[in-house]
């Protein structure tokens, strides 16, 4: 069902200062903030050649990532995102299985313009899934 890794998302307390570390200290290219009010949070995505890495920075004290880095105030890997085919598919095959799918169930636009959903971490040893429709 699942595609190539797409990111990994990493949440930081100081979006600036993580994204100058992965530029200056590992060359690495990245991109521009944005800002995503309706998921609370504002990302850089970082080219690594065969994936990106993708860093959270809470937009609002009701962000999720705000409760994040409320338990770990330096900041650590928050999700792994993963490409579907089919969004609707994915959650149905993840459903019938017993995974819990985050919210509603229903698909929420990411920070790509595609349809993502989450994966509760407890039914994924720990880590939260996100899956991205390519």
């Amino acid at each position: 069902m699942i595609g190539r890794l797409n990111h990994i998302a990493i949440a930081v307390p100081d979006l600036a200062a993580a994204a100058a570390k992965y530029r200056d200290l590992l060359g690495a290219h990245v991109g521009q903030p944005q800002p995503l009010p309706e998921h609370g949070v504002t990302v850089v995505f970082i080219d690594t050649g065969n994936t990106t890495v993708e860093l959270l920075e809470p937009l609002g004290e009701g962000s999720p990532i705000a409760a994040f880095l409320a338990k770990n105030p330096n900041g650590g890997m928050h999700h792994m995102c993963f490409e579907v085919e089919d969004i609707a598919v994915a959650a149905a095959t993840l459903t019938a299985g017993g995974a819990r799918v985050l919210g509603d169930g229903s698909p929420k636009i990411g920070a790509h313009g595609k349809p993502v959903l989450f994966v509760h971490p407890k039914d994924f040893d720990g880590t939260l899934i996100e899956l991205e429709q390519v």
